[in-house]
This record gives C-alpha cells, structure tokens and sequence, in this order.
C-alpha cells in the first residue's frame, strides 16, 4: 500500500508541474525575500560592527564626552589609578580631503603610537615602503585604511586636509588596517596642532588590570572628587550595541513585511492542494473502498503539501542568497534606510537563518496543506465514486472570529517588548485570522439581503444563491486574497499617512525662503558660518531676516545612541517654527526652555513643565561654573532622528557654551525678492568674505521639499516591491481556488447546459460568482486592512520609532485597488469557467448515463 501512496503522490505532482509550480512558487518567493532581508540586514550590521570595533579598539573601559571633547588633563587623573594598567588619548574628527579633483569625507583619529598596540592593533599605522620610522610621531603625515586608499588612488603620495576653514598638505606615509568608511590616523598631538584642539580629547581607553570589577570601577570614578560633569563611561561593547540599536526596528519591521509574501504564499498552497483534491476526489474514494484509511489520505496529502514546502524552501533559500549578494554589491547594505551609509559589506552566509527560513517555507506548506487534507480525510467515499460532493458547511464560525478579533485589538494595547512592537506584530496577525474565519457570516450577512433584489433575474440569482448557500466554500476561495488586500490596504494606508504627515512636517520646520551650509560632502561636517559673516548676510539686498541652525551629537546615554542637539533661532511664538505637540510653556526665570522630540519622551522620560536632569548631568562644565537647569517647554515631532533629539534657543546655546557658530543659516526674502538674485549675492559675499573653505551650498525650500520626499520614497521602494509580490501571490491563489470550484462543478455545469443555457450563460454564471465572491473578498480585505492600518501607524509606528503621524485614508487608491482585485477574480472566474461549460462538461453528465 505504501508503494502504491507513493506512486499516487509521485504521479500528481509529475503530471501537474505547473499547477504544483504555483505553490513552489509562492513558498520560494516568500523565503527568497525574508531570507535575502535577513542576509543583508546581517552582513552590513556585522561589517559595521566590525569597523566600529577596529577603530574602537577592545579596551576594557571607553571614557567619552556627552557632547564635543574633553580637557586631555583627565588623561593624567586616570592614569594615576592603580587598576589603570594604560591610558590611551584619542582624538576623532570629520574632516574632508582632496586630491585633485576629487574629494571624500574623511574621519581623522589621532592616536598615541606607543599606547596604540595593545588596545586598537587595527589602528596601528603601517610605514610605507622607504618611509622613515618617526613618520608614526612627526607632524604631516597620515596613514590611510582601505576605504581611503580605493577612494583617492593607490598611487597616491599627498592629499589635502581641511581644518576648520583651512586646507593643509599632508604626506600619505603608510596605511592601517581598520575597516569601515574612508579613515585617516596621525599622532594625536599633530592632530591636536592641525585641527586647533590643543589639549582636547574625544576619547580615552582604559585597559585594566586583571580582576578589577568594571561596575565597582566606573562608580569609584564618577564619585572621586573633581570628576568632571559631562563625562561617560562605557563598556566597549556598547558601541557595537548602538549601531545594533539604531537600525534594529527598521530591520525588523522590513523582515515582517518579507514574511508577509510567505504567509499569503500559504494560502496559494492551500487553494492549489484543494484544487488537487477536488480534482482526485473520485481517486481517494476509490482507494478509500480499496482499504485507505481516512487518516492515512490526511497524511498523504500533507506530505504532498511538504515536499512541495521543501522544493520552495530550499530554492527560495538558493535565490535569497543570490538576491542578497547582488543587492549588497548594487545598492549596499542599508536597503534605503541609510544606517549604513559608507560600508560596503559582503555576504555573511548564515546556516542558521538559512535553516530557519527553510523551516518557516515548509511550515507554511504545511499550513496551507492542512484543510485540503481535512477535506480528503472526510470523503463521503460512496457519494464522491457517484460524483456528488460535499458542500463546506460555514456555521458556528462567527464566534471564533470574534474572539480572534477581541484579542487582536487586546494585543494592539500592550507595550513593545524590548523596543520591539511583539505584542502588536501578534495582533495583526490575530485581525487576519480572525477577520477571514468571519468571512462565512459576512458572506450570509451581506448575500441574504442581496438575493431578494435579484429573485426576478436568473443569472445574478444563481450566482448569489451560490454564494449564500456554498458560504464556507466561497470563504475559503477568496481567503488568499483577502490575506493579501488586507496587508495592502494596510501598507498603503500606513505609506500614505506617512508620507502626508512627513510633507506637513516639511512645511512647519522649513519655514524660510532659502537655505545656507557649507558645500561638504556627506558624511563630512561642515564648515562652521561664523557671526559676523551670518550678520553680513542680513544686510544683503532683498534679504529681510536670518536664522541660524547648529547640530552636535549629543550621548546621554552610552547603552543608547546619540541624541542630537539643534541650537536654532527661535521665535517668540516657538508654535509656528517647530511641528509642536501641543501649546508651549512658559520658561520659569533661571532656567533654559528647550524642546524634546517624541523619542526624548519614550526613551528618556522628558515630560512637559518638568526639569531634564540627564541633559543638565551630560551637558559639562559651562562658563561661570553654575549648573544649567533645562526646562522641557514642549514636545515637538521630528521624522529624522528616531532616537531622539533636543532643540533651545541658538542665544542659550551660545550662553551656555561660548559657541557662536552656525551650520546652517536661513534667509527670508523681503516681499517681491526674486531668488535668483539673493543667491548669486549670497555666493559673492561668501567669496569675498572667505567664510567657508569651500563653495557654499544653497537650497530653495522647493528644493529641499523635493530631495525629502524622494530620499522618502526610495527609503520605502522595498516596501512597495513587497506588497506587490505579496498581492501578487495572492492573485494566484484567486486563479487556483476558481479552478478547483469550477473542476469539481463540472457535472453541474453540463446539466445546465443540457437544461438549455448556451456557453455564454454558463460562463456568465461562472464570471458572476467570480464577482460576487471577491466582492465580499474585497469588502472584507479593506475592513480588515484598515483595522491593521491603525495598529501600523497607531501602534508599530510608535513602539519601533518613536515618533507618531495621523492616520490618512487615501480613498481613490484603495477603490482602485479593490476594483482591480474584483476585476481579476472575474476575469479568472471566466477563464476557469471556458473549460467547464465546454465539451468536457456535457460528457461528464452522461458517465452517469
């Protein structure tokens, strides 16, 4: 017998390569792209990580600034401690250099050659060949990583440097082998003298001495006497665990929407194994007769939904890994995210992602396999040989569904789990299922009001009695594309509310006529505008009034990444120049009002009308030695920075740290200006004044609109591909459950032909049921898209990036695409039904003649 199953088995799914397809197909492209996500995400995290570690080193303390750097006299403090085995300074900068005509951003590290070794070997400068051997202290001379060779050439032997306003020769002496993005090392005091930094430091690395307990440690430290304020303290591992953080929640949330394409490829597998049970159904009664068990065809026919899980899986694994490899070497690894801007990362194969992508491909088969193997283990053996079928009964569900649902919108209220919405990814998942199993009740719901409207016409009313009376197994026919519509209306809805709240932001935060920076390349820090030149700008024709903006990382938290500071001019009514969350409060006498995003709030605890002691520990010593105390004023939207920024007044700022500088400066045009104009006087006055060592960079508001919108639809073309891969897979499994209801109806259709309807009625019944049924299906996928819409935008938005956007229901989009999901299923309603209502079906009724 077992023989006999096997060649059964072997049979169908040699005879059937190209129905089976369809659900290997569907299983590959799911795995294909979770896998490939995985595998990109993966690789250009562990580059990252890994540069971070080769210049970071594998100290075992980091001592950092919050903000800036630090006097190099804390060095000495240090070192003095008996568990301080070695101390070494460190000094990084961005700068940018230029050989030729070609000029790169360029992040410079100062080091101390003879303490380097034991901490950061991957820093240590390599001499070239003929170089001279105190070319590691002598000032002028640099050594380049890889990144930096590749980038200005390897035959290279000088390059330019800008410091500050200024651009100084330097001799290429050798090379070091960190990895990462373009990368120059030098002497620390050189460093010092060429970017005017004497006596500052941006880091220090502690090597302790064997057995000292880190947490015991760093207390001793932040409790001696004369510890200064404003200084960190962290494990190494912590930097490696920022750069994880920072791209984690896109990264998951790009992996979930991967594995969406899978769970809808579920339901392909699903409808092509009902279509093949309908089609054998005689053949499993017979062998039924013959001796096979009702468990045993369970069993055949999910080993059938198996293998075909495997086929998929293990080609969709074979696909990922090419996807990956080919997107890493075309577009990098940051997927449009752009956390990874400057790596370059190569594939990272992973046996253990691989096998459980595999697992889930198969799972998934299996799942989809399920109820067609039910339906073969409860034949009616007798009524099948005599061709009579079964109907799917559809009662009793609506109660399930409606637990489903309730728990759904339970999971919606609970809190992410690690900075991960868990419990909200959950509740999508329970909408979806609860949302389909309900589908029998909304089909009776909707059908049985419908049917008296079309009792006097034959054709609409055969098509809806069927719908009525074969609910559960109109339900399962159209659940594939339900599962698809639903996730996009869902995604199109959260797009769309995205990207309409980003453009709103744009018009609150943009609020000048022009806009002013130093023309730096990315990743490079500009050149800082000084006072005098932002005053010289106001008094320029057709220029009514200027602002100023300048940013600074700023770490609160070393577990955490940065949060960024933005000191800009503000005005008395703060509501019409930042996207506020509400009114502004009034600063009490003595303190310093400043402005938190969203994420200050979620991660750091800022409330409104409350003073924000971590800023006032973290922000350092300032002049006059009184503490700062900072008052959050308000709470504002920002769409940049998703782990949190803070924003005061530019005349605080400058109060507070002696720093008058201006990265960028906004220009106002006096009524009747012409753009034109104020542009080329703005370059003029920047030549003649020699306020930045480069040409300045100027954008109109139109501009900057225009660059925002499309970094924000590149960021989401991956999304896009895979919600039309996902309703994609979901039109196949249109296609595939029609034609197993119009298979298994073939003797009914011949009846109607020989009780007179012609071939275009025939198929107009069949069309018309295609219409009717994915009707209700595209009723209930854009219910249930826009239930998952609001737990997207209100509840995995949030938790994943701690910012929030009102919901918009973009209502011409989402009629299109139901339209167009009603047209196809009538279209390949008719299309199964061409064969049905053909010579077969008239044949079929007379084998019982």
């Amino acid at each position: 017998m077992k023989a006999l199953l096997l060649t059964f088995s072997w049979q169908e799914l040699r005879h059937h390569p190209w129905r089976n397809a369809a659900a290997v197909v569907a299983v590959l492209l799911g795995v294909a792209l979770a896998f490939s996500v995985q595998l990109i995400n993966a690789s250009a995290l562990d580059e990252f990580s890994s540069a971070v570690r080769s210049v970071n080193g594998q100290p075992d303390l980091e001592l950092r600034a919050a903000q800036g750097s630090f006097d190099e006299a804390l060095l000495g403090q240090v070192a003095r401690y008996p568990q301080v085995v070695l101390a070494s300074p460190v000094l990084e900068l961005p700068s940018v250099a230029q050989v030729g005509d070609r000029r790169l951003p360029l992040r410079v590290v100062g080091i101390d050659a003879l303490a380097l070794p034991t901490i950061a070997p991957a820093l240590m400068p390599r001499l070239a060949d003929g170089a001279d051997r105190f070319s590691l202290f002598a000032p002028g001379q640099v050594f380049l990583n890889a990144a930096a060779r590749k980038a200005i050439g390897d035959q290279a032997t000088q390059l330019q440097l800008r410091a500050g306003t200024q651009w100084h020769p330097l001799q290429i002496a050798g090379q070091v082998a960190a990895g990462g993005p373009a990368l120059a090392v030098m002497d620390i005091g050189a460093a010092q003298d060429l970017f005017g930094r004497g006596g500052q430091l941006t880091r220090i690395d502690l090597r302790l001495a064997p057995g000292t307990g880190h947490a015991d440690f760093i207390r001793s430290l932040q409790q001696s006497p004369g510890w200064p304020s404003g200084i960190q303290v962290a494990e190494p591992g912590d930097a490696a665990e920022r750069v994880s953080n920072l791209s984690r929640a896109y990264r998951v949330n790009l992996t979930v929407l991967a594995l969406v394409a899978l769970f809808t490829g579920a339901f392909l597998v699903f409808s092509v194994l009902a279509l093949s049970v309908a089609k054998r159904a005689q053949q499993f009664a017979l062998l039924g007769v013959l001796g096979l068990t009702p468990r045993e065809r369970l069993r055949l026919v999910l080993a059938e939904s198996l293998v075909l899980g495997l086929i998929g899986s293990a080609a969709g694994i074979a696909l990922g890994a090419t996807l990956a490899e080919l997107t890493l070497r075309l577009l990098g690894g940051d997927l449009g995210g752009g956390y990874f801007d400057g790596v370059a990362p190569t594939l990272r194969w992973s046996t253990p992602a691989a096998l459980t992508y595999g697992a889930l491909g198969v799972l998934a088969a299996g799942v989809g396999g399920w109820w067609p193997a039910r339906a073969a283990q409860a034949l009616p053996e007798a009524q099948t040989l005599k061709g009579l079928g079964t109907a799917t009964a559809g009662g009793g569900t609506h109660r399930v569904a409606l637990l489903l649902i309730a728990a759904g919108g339970a999971l919606a209220m609970a809190p992410a789990i690690h900075g991960i919405p868990i419990a909200a990814y959950l509740s999508v998942g329970f909408l979806l299922v609860g949302g389909i199993t309900a589908l029998p009740w909304l089909i009776a719901c909707v059908y049985d009001r419908l049917a008296p409207l079309a009792a006097n016409r034959l054709l609409p009313l055969l098509a809806i009695e069927r719908a009525r009376r074969m609910r559960g197994t109109a339900a399962v026919a159209v659940s594939g594309v339900v599962a698809s519509l639903s996730l996009a209306v869902a995604l199109t809805v959260m797009v769309a509310s995205f990207r309409d709240s980003v453009t709103r932001w744009l018009d609150v935060v943009l609020p000048a006529d022009l806009y002013l920076r130093s023309a730096a390349g990315p990743g490079g820090e500009p050149a800082l505008f000084p006072q005098a030149f932002v005053q010289a700008l106001a008094q320029l024709p057709g220029v009514a009034r200027t602002g100023t903006l300048r940013t600074r990382p700023l770490l609160i938290d070393p577990s955490r990444p940065a949060v960024t500071l933005i000191a800009r001019s503000l005005d008395a009514d703060v509501g019409r120049s930042m996207p506020l969350l509400g009114a502004a409060l009034p600063v009490p006498a003595g303190q310093t009002g400043i402005y938190v995003s969203e994420a200050m709030v979620e991660l750091y605890g800022a409330r409104p009308g409350a003073a924000f002691e971590p800023l006032a520990r973290a922000w350092g010593p300032v002049p006059g030695g009184r503490p700062p105390v900072f008052f959050v004023a308000g709470i504002w939207r920002d769409y940049v920075r998703q782990f949190g920024a803070i924003t005061m007044d530019a005349r605080d700022f400058e109060r507070l740290t002696g720093d008058a500088g201006a990265s960028d400066v906004a220009l106002w045009l006096a009524p009747g200006a012409a753009e034109g104009p104020v542009q080329q006087a703005v370059q003029a006055l920047a030549a003649r004044e020699a306020a930045a060592a480069e040409p300045v960079e100027i954008s109109s508001v139109a501009q900057i609109r225009a660059t925002s919108l499309r970094i924000f639809d590149r960021s989401f073309a991956v999304t896009y591909w895979l919600q039309a891969v996902a309703i994609a897979i979901g039109l196949f499994g249109i296609a595939a459950s029609f034609s197993a209801q119009v298979l298994a109806r073939r003797k009914e259709f011949g009846l109607l032909v020989h009780l007179g309807f012609t071939r275009a009625q025939v198929l107009a019944i069949v069309a018309g049921e295609g219409a009717a049924w994915t009707a209700i299906g595209a009723v209930a996928g854009l219910l249930l898209g826009l239930a998952v819409s609001v737990v997207l935008v209100h509840v995995v938005n949030p938790q994943s990036f701690h910012w929030t956007m009102d919901l918009l229901l973009p209502w011409a989009r989402l009629a299109a695409l139901c339209a167009a999901v009603v047209a196809a299923g009538t279209v390949t309603a008719w299309l199964a039904g061409r064969a049905a209502a053909g010579r077969d079906a008239v044949l079929a009724v007379k084998e019982d003649w």
